[in-house]
C-alpha cells in the first residue's frame, strides 16, 4: 500500500542518516580498495564483505517507511549494491530487476498521486517516477543513476524497445523522438554529482559511456551478421572511439577487420588485425579472422600459419585480467554465437579446419599430422566421444575418420589408411544392417528397409583406393563392390537440400549419393581396365554415366574404353556430345560435397580433357566425318 510520509513524522533523524551515509561511503571505499588489491583471495574477501555490508544497509533503509529526505541515500545504496553484485556475478539476475522495481515503488510511496503502476508494465512505473521527480529535484541524480542500471539490464536482455522509451523519457522528448538508440544515449545528460553527495562505485556518466560503447558494438555486430556492412562499419567505429577496455578493443578491431574484408578492403582489414593482436592476450578471434583474410587473398601459407597459431593459442589457458568492480562493456555483451566473427570455436573445431585446409591445398603430409592429432584429441576423453547421428556440434567423427584416411592415401600411406578405416568400421558395426536382412528387404522392395549411412559406404570406397595404392587389385575390386552394394540400397534425403552432410540422421543428399556411386563405379572400372577386362570396365562406366549424368569423368573414361574396344560409332556419338558440351558456358556448382569425397573424385579424374578430345578427333574419326 502506498502512503505519503509527512516530513516531520517517521523520517529518520539527521544523525541516523549521517551514520548510514558514512557506512555507505566506507563500504564504497572498501570495494575500491579491494579492486586495487593484487591478492585475489583478499580482493574477493573484501568485495564480498562490502557487498554484504551494502545488503544490510539497504535492509535498514527499506525497513522504515519511504521518506523524501532519505530517498537519495537509499537509491544510491541500491545502485552501489546492484553494481557490485552484478560485477561479482558477471551478469544481472531477475531479483536485481526486482530490486530496481522496489526502489521505484518506494519513490512513488512518498507521493499522493502515484499514477500508473505495474499494470502498465515497468516502463509505466518509470514514467510515473520520472514525472514525480520533477517535484523532487534532489532525487534526479540518483534516479538517473538507477536508470543507467535499468538500461544496462534491458540491454543485456535485448529489451531494446523499453530501453529506447526509457531514454526518450529521460531526455524529455517522448513524443516523436528519435528511435536511434545510439543517438538517444549521446543525447542523455545525467545531472552532475554534487561534492557532498554519497559516494558511488560508478556514477551515471560512467554508466552512460559504458552503455554507448556496448550498444554501438552490439549494433555493429548484428549489422555485420545481417550484411548491412556500411552501417556495421559506422557502429563499430563508434564503439572503437568510446570507453573500450583492452579486451573489448581487441574484439572491436576484429569485427572491423571482418567488415572491411567483406567490403573488399583487405589491406585496411589487415591493419586492424595487427592492432588487435598487439592489443591483448585473447588472440583467438583475430587469428581466425586473419586466416579468412589470407584465404581470400590467396596466401595459403599465411592462412595455415594463422590457423597453427590459433591452435597454439587455444592450447594455452588465457591469463585472467583483473577488472574493477564496475558495470563494464564486457558485462553487457552477448556471448558470441557461431554466426559472430568473434566465435573461434573449440580446439577440435580449429584443428579440423587446419587439417581440412591442408588436405584441400595439397599439403597431404601436414594434413595427416593434423588429422592424427585431431583423432587423438577426440578419442582421449577431453572431447566428446563418437556418437551416431545426429552428431554433436563440431567436427563429425565419422567424417574426421574418412578425411584422415583420405589424407593418408594422398600422402602414400595406404596401410595406415586401412587401419583408420578399420577403426571406423569397428566403431560403427552396431549401426550397420545385417547383410542377409538387407538383401531380403531389397528383393521384397519393402519401404522400411534399413538405411546405411553414406559414410559406411565411403569407408569401403577408401579401403578400395588404399588397396589400389598397394597394388592389390582383387581386394580393391572387392571393396568397391561392397561399397556399391550398400549405396544402391540407400535413399537420398532431399534432392534440393543445401550443403551435404552425411552426419545428418544417416541419410545423404541426392547429389552426394550420385557422386558416391559414380566414384565407386569409376574406381572399379579403372581396376578392370588395369587388369585388361575392358568389357567389364565398359559396364561400370556406362552405369556411372547413368547414375550420375553430371560427372564428366565417367563420360571421358567411357569414351576411352569405347575407343579401346573399337566401338567407333558409339565412341563418335559420345565424342560429339562431349565436344558440344565443352563449347557451352560452364555453370558453377551449386552443391557441396564432403571433403573426403572430393578427394576421392580427384584420384579418378580423367586426364586433360581437351587433349583427349583432340586425340579422338584425329585418331578415331574418319576424315569424311570431320
Amino acid at each position: 500500500m502506498s502512503h505519503q510520509t509527512p516530513l516531520g513524522s517517521s523520517v529518520p533523524q539527521a544523525n541516523c542518516l549521517d551514520l548510514w551515509r558514512a557506512e555507505n561511503d566506507r563500504l564504497v571505499r572498501q570495494a575500491k580498495v579491494a579492486q586495487d588489491s593484487d591478492l585475489s583471495l583478499r580482493r574477493q574477501h573484501l568485495a564480498q564483505d562490502a557487498l554484504e555490508g551494502l545488503r544490510g544497509l539497504l535492509r535498514s533503509l527499506q525497513g522504515l517507511p519511504a521518506a523524501v529526505l532519505a530517498l537519495p541515500l537509499e537509491l544510491t545504496v541500491i545502485c552501489n549494491f546492484t553494481t557490485l553484485r552484478a560485477s561479482l556475478a558477471q551478469g544481472f539476475t531477475e531479483d536485481q530487476a526486482q530490486d530496481i522495481q522496489r526502489a521505484l515503488e518506494r519513490v512513488l510511496e512518498t507521493q499522493t498521486q502515484v499514477g500508473p503502476r505495474l499494470e502498465h508494465g515497468l516502463m509505466g512505473l518509470w514514467n510515473s517516477v520520472l514525472r514525480a521527480s520533477s517535484l523532487l529535484p534532489s532525487l534526479l541524480p540518483a534516479l538517473h543513476h538507477l536508470a543507467g542500471l535499468q538500461a544496462a539490464l534491458w540491454l543485456t536482455t535485448d529489451s531494446l524497445g523499453d530501453l529506447t522509451l526509457l531514454l526518450q523519457t529521460l531526455n524529455g522528448n517522448q513524443n516523436g523522438a528519435s528511435g536511434n538508440l545510439l543517438l538517444l544515449l549521446k543525447t542523455w545528460s545525467p545531472p552532475a554529482k554534487e561534492s557532498d553527495d554519497p559516494l558511488t562505485l560508478q556514477d551515471a556518466q560512467g554508466l552512460k559511456d559504458v552503455l554507448l560503447t556496448a550498444s554501438a558494438f552490439r549494433q555493429g555486430l548484428q549489422e555485420l551478421i545481417t550484411g548491412s556492412l556500411p552501417r556495421a562499419l559506422s557502429s563499430l567505429y563508434e564503439a572503437a572511439s568510446g570507453l573500450c577496455p583492452r579486451p573489448v578493443l581487441v574484439q572491436v578491431y576484429t569485427a572491423l577487420a571482418t567488415c572491411l574484408r567483406k567490403m573488399g578492403n583487405p589491406q585496411r582489414a589487415l591493419l586492424y588485425l595487427v592492432a588487435a593482436l598487439k592489443g591483448g592476450s585473447v588472440c583467438g578471434p583475430p587469428l581466425l579472422e586473419a586466416s579468412s583474410l589470407y584465404r581470400q587473398l590467396g596466401n595459403t601459407a599465411a592462412e595455415l600459419e594463422s590457423l597453427e597459431l590459433l591452435v597454439e593459442a587455444l592450447n594455452v589457458t588465457p591469463r585472467s585480467e583483473v577488472s574493477p568492480f564496475l558495470i563494464e562493456v564486457e558485462l553487457l555483451l552477448p556471448r558470441p554465437d557461431p554466426a559472430s566473427p568473434l566465435h573461434c570455436g573449440t580446439l577440435s573445431q580449429v584443428k579440423h579446419l587446419l587439417a581440412s585446409r591442408c588436405l584441400q591445398t595439397g599439403r597431404a603430409e601436414d594434413a595427416v599430422e593434423h588429422y592424427l592429432d585431431l583423432l587423438a584429441l577426440l578419442l582421449d576423453g577431453s572431447e566428446p566421444k563418437f556418437s551416431s547421428p545426429p552428431c554433436p556440434p563440431g567436427p563429425c567423427m565419422p567424417e574426421v575418420f574418412l578425411e584422415a584416411a583420405a589424407a593418408l592415401i594422398q600422402a602414400g600411406r595406404a596401410q595406415d589408411a586401412l587401419t583408420v578405416c578399420e577403426e571406423l568400421l569397428n566403431r560403427t558395426s552396431s549401426l550397420l544392417p545385417k547383410m542377409p536382412q538387407l538383401w531380403k528387404d531389397a528383393r521384397k522392395g519393402t519401404k522400411d528397409s534399413p538405411q546405411c549411412p553414406s559414410w559406411v559406404s565411403a569407408t569401403y570406397l577408401l579401403q578400395g583406393q588404399a588397396w589400389v595404392q598397394l597394388g592389390a587389385q582383387k581386394q580393391a575390386i572387392s571393396e568397391f563392390s561392397r561399397c556399391l552394394e550398400l549405396l544402391f540400397q540407400a535413399v537420398p534425403k532431399d534432392k534440393e537440400q543445401g550443403p551435404a552432410s552425411s552426419c545428418e540422421q544417416g541419410y545423404t543428399s541426392d547429389v552426394e549419393l550420385q557422386q558416391l556411386r559414380a566414384a565407386a563405379l569409376i574406381s572399379r572400372g579403372l581396376e578392370w581396365v588395369a587388369s585388361g577386362q575392358d568389357t567389364r570396365a565398359l559396364q561400370d562406366f556406362l552405369l556411372s554415366v547413368q547414375v550420375c549424368p553430371g560427372n564428366g569423368d565417367a563420360s571421358f573414361h567411357l569414351l576411352q574404353t569405347l575407343g579401346r574396344l573399337d566401338r567407333r560409332d558409339e565412341a563418335a556419338a559420345l565424342w560429339r556430345r562431349l565436344e558440344a558440351q565443352t563449347k557451352l558456358p560452364q555453370e558453377s556448382a551449386t552443391w557441396f560435397l564432403p571433403l573426403y569425397l572430393e578427394t576421392c573424385l580427384s584420384w579418378i579424374r580423367s586426364p586433360d580433357r581437351e587433349a583427349l578430345l583432340e586425340e579422338f578427333r584425329t585418331s578415331l574419326l574418319e576424315p569424311c566425318d570431320l
